[in-house]
């Protein structure tokens, strides 16, 4: 395993998702080989050399990461139609129902009525 120069996004994006998967795998290694040897109080052999194979693999990650959500991305978007008419429907009040109030008149409501009564009992006392 020999030593790189940093990586280019342009360069990690043109790979094969089975390439990226190899290069992160032994980019990895490498990072953890050289965190062994500086924690055992060893000087490295290039002292910038820690700092690249982390941006590598946080590149490469990053990348990997970006492609995954990318899939799920297209998955849900495929089944969204079926989805959205389900929300619809599930969303449209019956007649006649009561409508639900928003949170804040019921916090507020909640609040005014323990207010009162804890300084009415502390006056009386």
């Amino acid at each position: 395993m020999s030593w790189m120069a940093l990586l280019k996004t342009k360069d990690i994006r043109a790979m094969r998702p089975d390439d990226l998967k190899l290069k992160f795998k032994e980019l990895s290694d490498e990072l953890m080989h050289e965190r062994g040897i500086a924690a055992m109080g060893g000087a490295p052999a290039s002292p910038g050399k820690l700092r690249a194979l982390r941006t590598n693999v946080a590149r490469i990650h990053t990348i990997m990461r970006e492609r995954e959500l990318a899939e799920l991305k297209k998955k849900t978007e495929a089944k969204a139609p079926a989805n959205k008419a389900k929300a619809r429907e599930k969303k449209e009040p019956e007649k006649g129902a009561p409508k639900p109030k928003p949170r804040r008149e019921k916090a507020e409501k909640k609040a005014a009525a323990k207010k009162p009564a804890a300084k009415d009992e502390e006056e009386t006392k």
